[in-house]
């Protein structure tokens, strides 16, 4: 019953912040969050590929995007251990980090949220409607404390 609860008042966070929400078996939902909007990968300008590893680092670790501009993440995960790609504030992900050290058998699929197991790639498109610096992390409890982290500025 607390898992519940503690889910809800995420749900609740989330939706009150502005958060995309509602990325489930494939169809993504057009929500504005304050880092851009979810697109279709097909309709991006530019691939960006991304590479996450066993030693807590994406490579890149900062992607430079045009506002408006549609970006398709090519993401793989070139470790042995689940890595996950989540866009968003600094605030969001450290606030999502938090919790997820609460409760790390806690699932999520949203559209700012790519998870790719070992060896794997997975993609996902997405539009930057506003200028400024956002970031992007893996969340499985201790790898983004271990500084498993990226920026992404919107010029």
């Amino acid at each position: 019953m607390r898992l519940f609860i503690c889910i809800a008042g995420l749900a609740f966070a989330l939706i009150a912040s502005g958060a995309a929400l509602g990325h489930t078996e494939g169809h993504q939902a057009a929500h504005e969050t304050a880092f851009g909007v979810a697109a279709d990968p097909a309709s991006a300008q530019r691939t960006v590929h991304v590479t996450m590893s066993d030693t807590m680092r994406f490579d890149p670790a900062r992607v430079t995007v045009k506002r408006g501009e549609v970006v398709r993440f090519v993401v793989k995960n070139g470790g042995k251990v689940m890595h996950e790609m989540v866009l968003g504030t600094a605030a969001d992900l450290k606030q999502h980090a938090e919790m997820m050290r609460k409760h790390p058998d806690m699932h999520h699929d949203e559209a700012h949220m790519l998870h790719v197991a070992p060896g794997k790639s997975g993609e996902m498109g997405w539009r930057f409607t506003q200028a400024g610096e956002f970031m992007y992390g893996c969340l499985v409890p201790g790898h983004f404390e271990s500084g498993m982290v990226g920026t992404i500025v919107v010029r």
